[in-house]
């Protein structure tokens, strides 16, 4: 009977912990705001990225702020990250 409960504990750890992998960076909904075109392929201008940021909720600035301290999650977002960290008066 343990045993069921220990599998089904760790089912639902991994439940979540698949969820918490897909981070606020890799959210279309969250990055949209960012970009000119639907592909997210071009960066708005300093002035219009600066008015999304102030925007966006505080955990989901937290959130991306996070990912982009991070080397691995950042990279594929570096431009990105490279505004955010300018916003937030990291060089």
């Amino acid at each position: 009977m343990n045993l069921k409960y220990i599998a089904l504990g760790a089912l639902a750890l991994s439940m979540v912990g698949g969820v918490a992998f897909a981070g606020a960076l890799d959210e279309p909904d969250n990055m949209a705001p960012f970009f000119t075109d639907s592909g997210m392929k071009t960066m708005k201008s300093q002035t219009e990225f600066k008015a999304a940021w102030d925007a966006t909720a505080k955990d989901k600035q937290d959130s991306m702020m996070k990912e982009c301290q991070d080397a691995a999650m950042s990279k594929p977002h570096a431009e990105f990250c490279a505004n955010v960290m300018a916003l937030a008066g990291h060089k």
